[in-house]
């Protein structure tokens, strides 16, 4: 039974870590960059945008199209920092413990 209570220890303890690092997460900042520095877009750890910066020099209507790929490939770089950033925190939990492709934690 000790083993149990060890085990069951060890869970709420990394329950507690999970919901430390969603917070973290939340506050965490990243930013995405396309067009040379024309376009910053700036997403919190959980991908979603938070800020969106362009160059008054994009600003033309007759180049609407350059725009919004320069604003979408921002975005990627953005949501993929911030993957980036949670799975090196999620690995600083687990201890790097390998978890079945697709699972996620929290459960």
């Amino acid at each position: 039974m000790k083993d149990l209570s060890k085990i069951m220890q060890q869970a709420k303890e990394l329950q507690d870590k999970m919901a430390s690092m969603q917070t973290e997460l939340n506050n965490l900042e990243v930013q995405g960059v396309s067009g040379g520095g024309l376009v910053v877009v700036t997403m919190n750890g959980k991908g979603e945008l938070k800020a969106l910066k362009i160059d008054p020099s994009l600003l033309n209507p007759d180049e609407s199209e350059i725009l919004e790929d320069l604003i979408v490939a921002a975005a990627g770089d953005a949501k993929k920092k911030a993957e980036a950033r949670s799975a090196e925190e999620m690995s600083k939990i687990t201890g790097g413990l390998p978890l079945p492709p697709g699972m996620k934690l929290p459960f």
